[in-house]
């Protein structure tokens, strides 16, 4: 079974840790939006900060993704983890002075925000071709998707919780947690050292802008439905007057999607990344055509259960192909630059969402959905018509040595 090959490989410890090390991502921007709301008593200037944070953890993402192919995922994982931890602190501090030093430390735990889950695809990605046991690769990026969606559950569940207690306990958990696993975790788990140095003709191989771009729009569709997801199922819960139920909604929506990665594992070896792609941007066209229509004619709950397992075999399929594209050696800044998309579609969705949500309720914010998936399917149509099997804009099977020899072969010369 391929799930126990992956204990094989990796060791039993590396499985509990590495989902606690992902949590302070799953906490964080609703940690910030309690604390700073209960500091300010303002929902704007928290959902402001809130915003900012993420599209800090978008820039940053891709800076630590450089770093860590530069000097090493560990050194990088470790400096990341103490500096989150430090960010927090000074955010917790900031919580009693001016909204303008709250707002700075907001932005700087996004910025530090340590990158768990793109780094530890990579990591998965060398150690079974250390192992040449490339088949498992599907299995391990089937199980870190299902497991970030269980994260998302936990997390702002678990948020929810402290919450109760106090505003300062979500931020205060989340730093125990960056401390208690985060931090250990980059320790025991991460690459020590780069990629073996080349020559230095060779060094630094260039990224295939073309296909990366494609994955890093098709994440940012994905965040963006995740984004009006959330507004869609927010005020639907304010519509029947149970604020609450907003929550297991959402939870409700990643168990589907946890379900349906780790099944997606079990799909046959000769359905191709590029077929996987474009048939799960259709199922997520689907899943949000019938979340939009069955939320009319059924139950938002029962709509939400069925389009949620249209969700984690598409971002299943962008971190395959991504995995596929990046050179060994920038594998760490092209899956950060892959996973940068989500924060930056989902504080995009949230904002169209939520202005149309302010007239039409939920279906205004579930439009947005169809309308994002819509554009995901069409990009992926789109790319696969326009690629035709050459490996330039979606990669398949062809090593990215080859493909990057293809796109340079396509610009024009230097007459020198």
């Amino acid at each position: 079974m391929y799930y126990r090959s992956l204990l094989r490989v990796a060791g039993v410890g590396f499985f509990p840790l590495g989902f606690l090390a992902r949590l302070p991502y799953a906490t964080s921007a609703l940690s910030t939006l309690i604390l700073l709301q209960a500091s300010t008593h303002s929902y704007a200037f928290a959902g402001l900060a809130s915003a900012a944070q993420s599209i800090a953890i978008a820039i940053g993402g891709p800076l630590i993704g450089a770093l860590a192919d530069r000097y090493g995922h560990r050194s990088v994982g470790i400096a990341a983890a103490i500096a989150n931890f430090a960010a927090w602190a000074a955010l917790l501090a900031a919580s009693h002075g001016s909204r303008e030093s709250m707002f700075a430390a907001a932005a700087l735990v996004g910025l530090t925000q340590p990158q768990v889950g793109p780094l530890v695809r990579v990591h998965w990605s060398r150690l079974i071709r250390s192992r040449n046991e490339h088949n498992l690769l599907s299995t391990a990026l089937s199980y870190e998707a299902s497991v970030d969606e269980m994260s998302f559950v936990a997390g702002p569940a678990l948020v929810g919780l402290l919450a109760a207690v106090s505003p300062l306990a979500p931020a205060m958990v989340t730093m125990s947690l960056i401390a208690a696993s985060t931090f250990p975790f980059a320790l025991l788990y991460a690459h020590r050292t780069t990629e073996q140095h080349l020559s230095m003709a060779q060094e630094k191989p260039r990224l295939p802008r073309r296909p990366l771009a494609v994955m890093f729009l098709a994440m940012v569709a994905m965040g963006a439905v995740f984004g009006a997801v959330q507004t869609a199922v927010t005020v639907y819960a304010d519509t029947i007057d149970e604020p609450g139920v907003s929550g297991l909604l959402y939870a409700e929506f990643g168990i589907g999607s946890a379900l349906a990665g780790f099944a997606y594992a079990w799909l046959p070896q000769r359905f191709s990344l590029r077929a996987r792609y474009v048939s799960f941007a259709a199922a997520l066209f689907v899943g949000m055509l019938v979340l939009f229509f069955g939320t009319q004619l059924a139950s938002l709950p029962a709509a939400v259960a069925l389009a949620s397992f249209t969700v984690a075999p598409y971002m299943i399929s962008l971190y395959a192909l991504t995995e596929r594209l990046a050179p060994a050696e920038r594998a760490a800044i092209a899956m950060t630059i892959l996973c940068a998309g989500g924060p930056l579609g989902t504080a995009g969705g949230q904002a169209v969402s939520g202005s149309l949500a302010e007239t039409h309720g939920a279906d205004g914010a579930l439009l947005v959905a169809l309308i994002v998936a819509t554009g995901a399917f069409l990009l992926a149509l789109s790319a696969f018509l326009a690629d035709r099997q050459r490996n330039i804009w979606i990669i398949d099977a062809v090593p990215s040595e080859n493909l990057l020899d293809q796109e340079l072969s396509e610009q024009p010369q230097n007459a020198h």
